[in-house]
């Protein structure tokens, strides 16, 4: 029995298959997955029903565009004209594909592989625990009859910073913001949301997440994905970074969390977008 976390598919179902082909993935297998399964890609309906057959096979955490998603599907937001989401939303199963992935964690954290995975990451102030306690804020909320009014208030880029005296709407969506989408942060994690691309974008003042010396989270395993333009390389020890741009062309990538090997497929998608 082996453990492989898989980085953002978004919709890239063959290659998906692919590369569990590649690693031999069979039933005594778990999968990790670190979010963003849908949007962009071609096959983001059958990527969702494949994952929600695993059943206990698979753990995922949410990630931003599958956050979208379900606020689409609760006609909070329009679709984007990126976006690849028609035929979830035209299927037969959308409302049972709906309600399965709503019950889905932020973050996902196993003590007996000590490991812990989120789609973005964790700011530099929190703990794994800390961490943990936050994201079950969400996701409560994500499971409740007041999933709705969370969608409605989920988006936008402020608070900048998090703060203990936060609350409600405002504090939900920090924290959906650091494990969701956060790249570069200050020390006291101050977001920065305008920099998508690689380091060489990284604005004064601030750092990667993953980079605060002092970080609270130092010396754990994390894994996370969201960030394609880092293409793998975290450079940070005990840093696992998964999203290496299968939806621009690139890879999908997986790791062993056994013995830390790496398995990689070719994208079969055009390079024809900016990363994001």
């Amino acid at each position: 029995m082996a453990t492989y976390a898989i980085g953002d598919i978004q919709g890239c179902f063959d290659e998906f298959q692919n590369l569990l082909e590649l690693i031999n993935f069979g039933q005594n297998d778990k999968l990790w997955l670190c979010g963003d399964l849908v949007n962009r890609g071609p096959k983001s309906l059958q990527t969702l029903r494949f994952i929600k057959e695993l059943g206990v096979q698979a753990h995922m955490v949410l990630g931003n565009h599958d956050l979208h998603l379900l606020a689409v599907h609760y006609d909070i937001t329009r679709k984007k004209k990126s976006d690849t989401l028609d035929e979830i939303l035209c299927a037969p199963d959308r409302e049972e594909l709906m309600q399965w992935l709503q019950q889905q964690p932020l973050l996902h954290t196993d003590s007996r592989l000590n490991f812990t995975m989120v789609h973005a990451g964790i700011p530099p102030g929190w703990s794994i625990n800390n961490a943990q306690k936050k994201a079950q804020e969400v996701e409560n909320i994500l499971r409740s009859a007041k999933a709705q009014a969370f969608f409605e208030h989920m988006y936008g880029n402020k608070p900048e910073k998090w703060s203990n005296d936060l609350k409600g709407w405002k504090r939900l969506r920090t924290i959906t913001n650091y494990l969701t989408r956060m790249r570069f942060c200050t020390p006291e994690g101050k977001l920065e949301f305008a920099s998508k691309g690689g380091l060489e974008t990284q604005p004064d003042g601030f750092l990667p997440w993953y980079k605060h010396p002092h970080r609270k989270t130092a010396g754990e395993n994390i894994i996370f994905g969201h960030w394609a333009a880092l293409q793998g390389a975290a450079d940070t020890q005990n840093v696992y970074a998964l999203d290496t741009g299968c939806i621009w062309g690139v890879k999908l990538t997986a790791l062993r969390l056994d013995d830390l090997s790496y398995y990689r497929t070719p994208s079969l998608q055009k390079s024809a977008f900016a990363t994001g």
